[in-house]
């Protein structure tokens, strides 16, 4: 017996764009009023609501399907999250769910198929960030950058079961890759639109609709131009999911050359770096915002008084904010958390708009440091 469920009254649908795979995937030939119709229709809902929506053709949806009730079946008895990635082994007694292999072929020709899209859509050639990616299909005992997470939650609420690694129900995530997909058996994922706004993002979608979302790499990779997406997930009640994250191969350097020859501004804080120092910089981030998202019981019962080193480093890198800048609603940052403010362009203190012209140098902490 099916575990999905029937798909809701039009009226609780998802406010993203819907389009078919087979209108977004790249082929040799002349443009088509189908593939423009699906590129605009795709930028256009990132743009207003940060997410959209693909429509898979039967035979990727029975291997979308195929992945998640193998989900239900391998954590039958327990909550759980698994990882898979191409071209790795399974070490001795690892068990696997089935169809993983195929569900990552599956997602990742879309995530791929999606990420051209972006491309052409900013006056770019589709395959402008393909080098940034592990090649396909991949050479011999290579492990893959990308992963496929496969997880599912019982959700009872009396559950003593300790939350499951990398799933943080009810906290904002933001993912580090190009794009996420994400496909499940049961709605349960909000993401926030432009205005700040949270929205029900999967309602009336089915494991035959994956929810495409952006990430930072995409975000510094575009000059900003392609902002990435913030989702949290709001029910693990007895749902099973797939989230596929295409991201860039190690050695890769992430830079905006391909921007800037399309005619577009690329502000200096998007500087050319490689893939694994970008990605070490998001984790060192992500830290610290989770610590300072935990309870204050969780951080230890004392409380040190700020040093002066301390009030004038980034609280990501340790390192002196001699860049640091004052924007228009009197708050300073520098270092990688101006970064982050010029990314969201929204202060992380007070929520503020923020344009990059209007910021100036904070003279204060400059003279300070010295």
């Amino acid at each position: 017996m099916s575990t999905f469920p029937p798909p809701p009254p039009s009226a609780a649908r998802s406010p993203v764009a819907r389009v078919r795979l087979d209108h977004l995937v790249p082929f040799d030939g002349a443009f088509t009023p189908a593939y423009a119709r699906a590129v605009e229709a795709v930028a256009a809902s990132l743009t207003r609501h940060g997410a959209a929506a693909v429509d898979l053709p039967a035979a990727d949806a029975a291997v979308v399907r195929c992945a998640l009730e193998s989900a239900r079946a391998f954590f039958c008895d327990r909550s759980g999250l698994y990882v898979y990635r191409a071209g790795r082994a399974l070490d001795d007694g690892e068990l696997s769910p089935a169809c993983m292999s195929d569900a990552f072929r599956c997602l990742g020709k879309t995530a791929r198929a999606a990420l051209c899209a972006i491309a052409r859509n900013l006056r770019l050639r589709s395959d402008a960030f393909s080098h940034l990616l592990d090649d396909n299909p991949l050479p011999l005992d290579e492990v893959s950058a990308s992963e496929l997470m496969v997880s599912f939650s019982h959700g009872h609420p009396q559950s003593s079961q300790a939350p499951m690694v990398g799933l943080r129900p009810s906290m904002a995530e933001v993912d580090r890759g190009f794009v996420t997909l994400v496909a499940s058996d049961h709605p349960g994922i909000e993401v926030c639109n432009p205005n700040g706004h949270w929205y029900p993002a999967d309602v009336g979608s089915s494991p035959d609709v994956l929810l495409l979302l952006t990430g930072r790499a995409l975000s510094h990779v575009t000059a900003g131009l392609r902002l990435n997406s913030q989702y949290r997930i709001i029910n693990n009640e007895n749902r099973a999911s797939l989230m596929f994250r295409l991201m860039p191969r190690a050695n890769a350097i992430l830079d905006c050359s391909p921007i800037s020859a399309a005619g577009h501004c690329t502000p200096q804080i998007h500087r050319p770096i490689s893939a694994s120092q970008f990605m070490d910089d998001l984790r060192a981030e992500e830290n610290v915002y989770h610590h300072l998202e935990a309870p204050p019981e969780s951080q230890g019962n004392f409380v040190n008084e700020p040093s002066l080193r301390s009030v004038l480093s980034d609280p990501l890198s340790g390192a002196f904010l001699e860049d640091a800048m004052v924007l228009p609603c009197g708050h300073s940052f520098g270092g990688l958390m101006l970064k982050k403010v010029l990314e969201l362009a929204r202060c992380s203190i007070c929520n503020g708009d923020v344009d990059e012209a209007s910021l100036f140098p904070n003279l204060v902490s400059n003279v300070t440091q010295l």
